[in-house]
C-alpha cells in the first residue's frame, strides 16, 4: 500500500507544479513580462546576446532557427570534448587520466544530445573539473535546447514566428533551469548530499581495513540532471547511490523534478493556445498512459519472480536499492524512461520480463511526458495525424487550431515517428547479426535481445539509461551509439522546425460546421489509441522476441 500511496503523491505533485511553473514558462517563452526577474536579468541576457553578435531578430524560416543551434551545440560539443580528452590536473586529486577518445567521444556527444549514456564509471574516470566543466555544462546546454525546440514548434502551430534561438537558449537557462536547480540542490545539500572541491576521504572501516570514498560537487549536478532531464550519475550507481539520492524524501522529489518541466510545458502550451482545456485533456492523457505502465511495473516486481517462488516468496529485491523497494524502483524506472531523463536508482537489468518491457515501450513512444521540449512537440505530432485520420473518418476536413492539415504536415509527421525506429532496429538488427563478436550480451535468448534493443533506443531516444549486464564499453558500441544519437536528436529536430514553419505560414481559417474539435474527451481517447497503436505496430516484433517472449517462459515456473 505504501507504493501505491506514493505514486498518488507523486501524481498530486505534479499536477499542482504544472499550472504554477506553466505559467512561469508561458512568461519566460511567451515575451511576457516578469518584474521580478527582468529587473536583474535582461541586463544579463542582452549582454550575452550582444557578446556573441545576437540582435534578436525572431526567425523567419525553419533554417533561421535550425542554424544558430547547429553551430552553438557544435561548439559546447567541443568544449566538452576538449575536457575529456585532456582532462587538464586541475580538481584532479585522484590524477584521473584522460579518457580515450571514442570513450571521450562518445561522452561529449552523449550529453550534448541530453542522452548522458554512460559507458565509464564516473568516479574512477573524471575528475571534478570535467564534471562540471564538461558534463553539468552540457547538462544546462542541452536541456536548454531541447526546450527552445518544444517552444518553437508550440508557437509555429499556434500561428506565431518560431523565435530566436539564442534568446530561448539564454533564457531557458537562466530564467528557468538555473533557478529551479539551485532550489533543488539546496534541498539536497540539506538531506544529506555533499557539495565540495576538497576530493576523496579516506576511512577506516569496522574490519579494520581503507577505505576510500569519493565525494565531490554532487547537489548542484544532481540537481539539474533530473530538473533537465539529463540522467548522467556522478557516480556509477547513480540515483542509488547515497549521495546522489540521500533518503526517500529526496527520492520523491527526484522523480518530481523529472515530470516537473514537460508537465509545465503542455500546461503552457495550452496559454499559448489560449485553450487551456486542450492542455488539461493532453496533460490527463499522458498521466493515465503513464499510470497503466507505472502500474504494470510495479505489480511485476512485487509480485516477484516465478522461478524462486518455491525458495523465496516477496518481491523481486534483486537490483533493488533496499531503502526504496520493489515498488518504488519500478515507478522511478517508470518515470525516468517516460520522461526520457535516464536516471536510474536500481538495476534495470534485474527487472522482471513485464517490469523491462514498460521501460523500453517508454522509450519507443517518446511521449509519456517525454524529453525537455522535445516531448510535447511529439504528442502535438500524434495530434496532428489523429486530427487527420479522425478527419478521413468521418468526412470532415483536418483542420487543427484553425489551419487545414494538408499533405506537407502529415509528410513531415510521418518522417519524425519514422526516424527513431530506423536508428533503433537498424543498429540492433546488425549488432545481433553479428554477435557475440560485437554485442557484449551478457544474457543469452529473449533477455540479450532487451538488452542489445534497449541501448539503441535508449540512444535514440535521448535518455541515456541502460540494461547494464551489456559490455557496451567496446570502440563498435562507442561508435555506433553515437550514429543513433545524433540520428535520434538533431534530424527530428529540424523536422520539427520545419512543420512548425510551415504551420505558422497558414492562413488560419474560421471554425465551420465541418471542423472537428480537438478539446474534447472523445477526441482526446482517440488520439491515446493512436499513440498507442503507432507504437506497438512499429516495435511489437521486437517486443514479442524481447520481453513477451521471456515472460512466457516463466510461465508455470515451479
Amino acid at each position: 500500500m505504501t507504493d501505491w500511496f506514493q505514486v498518488v503523491i507523486f501524481v498530486a505533485l505534479v499536477w499542482a507544479a504544472a499550472p504554477v511553473l506553466g505559467k512561469h514558462l508561458f512568461q519566460v517563452f511567451g515575451d511576457q513580462p516578469q518584474p521580478r526577474f527582468d529587473r536583474w536579468l535582461t541586463p544579463v541576457e542582452n549582454g550575452l546576446l550582444r557578446f556573441i553578435g545576437e540582435r534578436g531578430r525572431p526567425a523567419d524560416q525553419a533554417w533561421d532557427y535550425l542554424r544558430p543551434l547547429l553551430l552553438s551545440n557544435l561548439l559546447f560539443g567541443l568544449v566538452a570534448l576538449a575536457f575529456l580528452l585532456f582532462q587538464p590536473p586541475w580538481l584532479n586529486a585522484q590524477g584521473l587520466p584522460a579518457m580515450r577518445w571514442d570513450t571521450a567521444l562518445h561522452t561529449a556527444i552523449s550529453f550534448l544530445t541530453n542522452t548522458d549514456q554512460q559507458h565509464y564509471t564516473p568516479e574512477q574516470s573524471l575528475s571534478d573539473l570535467s564534471q562540471l566543466g564538461a558534463l553539468q555544462f552540457l547538462f544546462f546546454t542541452s536541456a536548454a535546447t531541447g526546450l527552445a525546440v518544444g517552444f518553437a514548434f508550440i508557437r509555429g502551430l499556434c500561428g506565431r514566428p518560431l523565435g530566436n534561438f539564442n534568446t530561448d537558449l539564454i533564457r531557458g537557462i537562466t530564467r528557468v533551469l538555473i533557478p529551479l536547480s539551485f532550489l533543488f540542490a539546496l534541498v539536497l545539500l540539506v538531506n544529506g548530499a555533499p557539495m565540495t572541491l576538497a576530493g576523496p576521504v579516506t576511512l577506516r572501516t569496522l574490519e579494520g581495513a581503507d577505505q576510500i570514498l569519493v565525494r565531490g560537487p554532487v547537489a548542484g549536478f544532481e540537481a539539474i540532471k533530473q530538473l533537465g532531464e539529463n540522467g548522467g550519475g556522478f557516480f556509477g550507481a547513480n540515483s542509488a547511490h547515497p549521495f546522489e539520492n540521500p533518503n526517500p524524501f529526496t527520492n520523491l522529489l527526484a522523480m518530481v523534478a523529472m515530470f516537473a518541466i514537460p508537465a509545465a510545458t503542455i500546461d503552457a502550451f495550452g496559454r499559448f493556445l489560449g485553450n487551456r482545456r486542450q492542455a488539461t485533456l493532453l496533460l490527463l492523457l499522458v498521466t493515465v498512459l503513464f499510470l497503466t505502465l507505472a502500474a504494470v511495473a510495479i505489480k511485476a516486481e512485487q509480485g516477484g519472480n516465478p522461478l524462486l517462488a518455491a525458495w523465496l516468496s516477496g518481491p523481486n529485491l534483486e537490483g533493488k536499492e533496499v531503502r526504496f523497494g520493489a515498488g518504488i524502483t519500478a515507478l522511478f524506472a517508470t518515470i525516468t524512461t517516460g520522461s526520457m531523463t535516464g536516471a536510474v536508482n536500481g538495476s534495470m537489468d534485474s527487472l522482471l520480463p513485464l517490469g523491462g518491457l514498460v521501460p523500453l515501450f517508454n522509450l519507443f513512444l517518446q511521449v509519456i511526458f517525454g524529453g525537455q521540449g522535445t516531448g510535447v512537440a511529439y504528442l502535438l505530432v500524434f495530434l496532428i495525424l489523429t486530427v487527420f485520420l479522425t478527419g478521413l473518418m468521418v468526412g470532415r476536413t483536418p483542420e487543427l487550431f484553425g489551419r487545414k492539415v494538408e499533405k506537407g504536415e502529415i509528410v513531415w509527421s510521418s518522417l519524425i515517428l519514422l526516424i527513431h525506429p530506423l536508428f533503433v532496429l537498424v543498429p540492433a538488427a546488425i549488432t545481433l547479426a553479428y554477435a557475440p563478436a560485437l554485442s557484449g550480451i551478457s544474457n543469452p535468448g529473449s533477455h540479450g535481445i532487451s538488452q542489445v534493443v534497449y541501448e539503441y533506443a535508449s540512444a535514440s531516444a535521448n535518455n541515456g539509461s541502460g540494461f547494464e549486464g551489456l559490455g557496451d564499453g567496446s570502440l563498435w558500441w562507442n561508435l555506433s551509439t553515437i550514429v543513433s544519437l545524433l540520428g535520434g536528436r538533431y534530424l527530428p529536430i529540424a523536422a520539427l522546425l520545419l512543420l512548425a514553419a510551415g504551420f505558422a505560414r497558414k492562413t488560419k481559417v474560421p471554425p465551420g460546421p465541418g471542423t472537428l474539435a480537438t478539446d474534447t474527451g472523445l477526441f482526446t481517447v482517440v488520439t491515446g489509441v493512436v499513440i498507442l497503436i503507432l507504437g506497438a505496430l512499429t516495435f511489437f516484433p521486437v517486443l514479442a522476441l524481447g520481453p513477451i517472449a521471456e515472460a512466457f517462459s516463466l510461465v508455470g515456473a515451479p
